[in-house]
């Protein structure tokens, strides 16, 4: 692969490297029709790929609330709420080492993913350390098997405070589809969690 010498980019580029990789339109005719640059179709608004593709539930303990992603495959995502006080303490560490058991040495073979752990909902699927000294032991929220866990979390744990929503997930949980029903009934749905946060800021202002 060609290597790009600073020395002799303009300023701007050297500024930005990639500036001359960036897209440039270049006018095309098609039966005589030109063809408008594929920028024009971008929209900032586009939903992302957690509102186009999951439904947002949300699993509290010990004060703190976790998110899961239902996809509907029944795929679950096991992710911290964006209320979650991890957040504003800093995150420090994440480990699947739990004690008896470590997470990622959890192994699934094939379409039916045998041979995957059977978590319940109050089951710690990973431990989180942050700067303030606190570790949060975040459950696995629902009753399934554990197709996967995020190992990258425990390379960089400072990824939960910078990816996109659904990106930082803690581990990918398969429930049984006779349980889909109840778990979802177990669980606190978007406009429930939102009351929530509403109430708890009411709260707040009124001790004030």
């Amino acid at each position: 692969m060609a290597t790009i010498d600073a020395q002799t980019l303009p300023t701007t580029a050297q500024e930005d490297p990639l500036e001359p990789y960036y897209f440039q339109h270049e006018e095309q005719k098609i039966c005589g029709e030109f063809v408008k640059p594929i920028t024009d179709n971008y929209d900032e608004n586009y939903p992302s790929v957690v509102d186009r593709f999951f439904t947002r539930y949300y699993y509290l303990k010990g004060g703190a609330a976790y998110q899961v992603l239902y996809h509907s495959n029944r795929i679950c995502l096991v992710c911290l709420a964006p209320s979650h006080p991890a957040y504003s303490e800093g995150i420090e560490s994440v480990s699947y080492d739990v004690g008896n058991v470590d997470r990622s040495q959890n192994v699934v073979k094939g379409k039916a993913k045998k041979g995957g752990m059977i978590l319940q909902a109050e089951t710690t699927l990973a431990l989180l350390k942050t700067n303030a000294g606190n570790t949060y032991k975040i459950p696995s929220c629902i009753r399934g098997k554990l197709v996967e866990v995020n190992t990258a979390l425990v390379a960089d744990p400072k990824m939960l405070e910078r990816v996109a929503e659904g990106a930082g997930y803690f581990g990918i949980l398969l429930p049984k589809i006779d349980n889909c029903d109840g778990i979802k009934a177990s669980l606190l749905t978007q406009e429930q969690y939102d009351e929530l946060l509403k109430n708890a800021k009411s709260e707040v202002k009124t001790e004030t």
